[in-house]
């Protein structure tokens, strides 16, 4: 009777672990994008090589809060919602400015960062001080499939620049910058401001922000599922406090 009772607690002990072991293979993977050259909110680990910044920092809350987990992905920019949309990723991570035009093709979460655009020169310059400064001889750089890209190719097309050239990464954009391949640079302000702290004395902001814009996480249209666990997650990081320590780590 006690082998029978032995056995029998063998068994028992070896399903849960079954059962367990079962559960972790079932938890869901979402596949989540981004382009890693827009610090804080998006960059590389120069240690261990991985995408690092504030927004893995917030979506790995979110997986945790939520019960899922992240496979990340390293992307262009430009290709981000074209990936999205065909089902090759789950979501977008990446700075993106949830505006009415992604809206008619991405499904955003509730926005969780307000930014707005600014113009950069080189550290020195004294011809322009404003974007009224930018005159029809000059070229002016945005990183591809942003708002300053778009403002770039509005200026240009108003006659107003000689030429909007567009870049697929911000580091290759703010080297022509310093180097003159370009007159300015339109940006967001916190990835400017970023870049200003880690190369000190390269180049600097001149005059007043552009315009407003909100950043979301993007999910393909009508994936309802997907986004009410981002929206849940996210309300809920910020209601415990774990946002606002991860705003500290990368904004202050």
């Amino acid at each position: 009777m006690k082998n029978i009772k032995k056995w029998m607690a063998v068994v028992l002990v070896g399903v849960m672990v079954f059962a367990f072991a079962a559960c972790g293979q079932n938890k869901v993977v979402y596949k989540v994008a981004m382009e890693p050259t827009f610090p804080p909110f998006d960059t590389t680990d120069t240690e261990t090589g991985e995408l690092s910044g504030f927004d893995v920092d917030m979506m790995e809350a979110i997986a945790a809060d939520q019960g899922f987990e992240l496979e990340w992905a390293n992307m262009s920019f430009g290709g981000l919602i074209t990936a999205l949309q065909s089902g090759n990723i789950d979501i977008i991570a990446s700075g993106m400015n949830a505006s009415p035009a992604r809206r008619e093709k991405v499904d955003f979460s509730e926005t969780y960062y307000d930014s707005g655009l600014v113009v950069a020169v080189k550290a020195g310059n004294k011809t322009i001080t404003s974007i009224k400064d930018l005159t029809p001889d000059m070229k002016v750089g945005g990183q591809i499939g942003t708002t300053g890209a778009d403002k770039c190719n509005e200026l240009q097309k108003a006659g107003k620049i000689k030429e909007a050239k567009i870049y697929d990464g911000l580091d290759v954009a703010m080297m022509d910058l310093q180097n003159g391949t370009i007159d300015a640079l339109i940006n967001d302000l916190p990835v400017t401001k970023a870049y200003m702290t880690a190369k000190p004395g390269t180049v600097e902001i001149v005059g007043d922000v552009l315009n407003a814009e909100s950043y979301g996480i993007a999910v393909k249209k009508g994936n309802k599922e997907l986004l009410d666990k981002i929206n849940t997650g996210m309300k809920n990081i910020k209601e415990n406090g774990t946002f606002d320590k991860l705003y500290s780590k990368w904004f202050e």
